[in-house]
């Protein structure tokens, strides 16, 4: 399973190229992998893979629906479909072949989304997309995941190729920072809980996870006891973790990424109003637009650092009762 590294630190790698490293290992193991990519090949660096397996690989241009449909029809024939462009193309620009062609017709795609959230930065508010997650969760059959680091980003690459489905995967191209030890794996749908808590639990996901951690860290010196728990799948949530959760310590916080509304935040408040009632804190975008900026300035704005967090979880220990 998982372990947790002991400190958090940048890694050493950019997640692009550990999704290039994985999927060189992919290909070569299963000749039906096949990559698609909206002209953007190089951005998430598969140049080098492109020019070894040109059989394996298709450009597509800036057509991002006839590449979710033309990996729909190679899914139809027994190939394995990994299509990839910036996460706003990979869901606003796709919903209708994604519903229609790939989900509908229970084919077997793989739909990478890069660059979620504040991780745009200085592409701007056109290329930050805060509502990906949420138009994805309305349509049925897809799982999503977000890995909080390239470890994380390894093992379900390795998993979703044998799995059948839609799949939209969430991710940061950039250097992310290292939760957990090289060859952990993980169990879809399942929280990674990384710290036990008896006053608050704070759910996150992405690059939240690291912040979540901080924000814990935060609290305990004000002698609060946060667990965290990386719900790194969105779609389908883990009911139980959530339920366990609310019943041990009596308040919740989410901390995403994305937008409030039909994130993260919302299916955990999805999973509390049918089970335990306490209350629930949600750190993420306020349903805005994005903005150019770097990450840290971005968070800043968008209120979803440590800080932000540890206020939330605070906010929720006070509404107890």
């Amino acid at each position: 399973m998982y372990q947790m590294e002991s400190v958090l630190a940048e890694e050493k790698q950019e997640m692009r190229a550990v999704f290039a490293e994985v999927m060189e290992e992919l290909v070569s193991k299963d000749e039906r992998v096949v990559y698609l990519d909206a002209d953007i090949i190089n951005s998430i660096g598969m140049t080098a893979f492109w020019k070894k397996h040109p059989e394996h690989t298709v450009n597509c241009g800036i057509q991002e629906a006839n590449m979710i449909g033309a990996a729909a029809g190679m899914s139809a024939t027994g190939l394995i479909p990994f299509a990839h462009t910036f996460g706003t193309f990979a869901t606003r620009r796709v919903m209708d072949q994604v519903f229609i062609s790939a989900a509908y017709a229970r084919l077997n795609v793989r739909i990478i989304g890069s660059d979620p959230g504040v991780t745009a930065a200085t592409n701007g508010g056109t290329h930050m997309p805060f509502e990906d997650m949420g138009m994805m969760r309305c349509i049925p059959n897809v799982t999503i995941l977000e890995p909080a680091d390239s470890v994380m980003l390894a093992d379900l690459l390795r998993q979703t190729k044998d799995l059948y489905g839609v799949f939209y995967i969430r991710l940061s191209r950039k250097k992310s920072e290292k939760i957990y030890r090289d060859g952990s794996t993980f169990e879809i749908g399942k929280a990674a809980k990384l710290r036990d808590g008896k006053d608050v639990t704070i759910f996150a996901t992405g690059i939240s996870v690291a912040d979540a951690l901080r924000a814990a860290d935060l609290l305990k010196q004000e002698g609060i006891d946060a667990g965290v728990s990386n719900l790194f799948t969105i779609k389908p949530i883990d009911a139980d973790a959530i339920t366990q959760a609310a019943k041990a310590t009596g308040a919740i916080v989410t901390a995403e990424n994305h937008n409030v509304i039909n994130g993260l935040g919302s299916a955990v408040s999805e999973v509390l109003t049918s089970t335990v009632c306490c209350p629930l804190e949600r750190v993420g975008v306020q349903d805005r637009f994005g903005e150019v900026g770097d990450v840290d300035y971005l968070k800043r704005a968008m209120h979803l650092t440590a800080e932000d967090i540890a206020a939330a979880a605070k906010r929720a220990i006070a509404r107890k009762g």
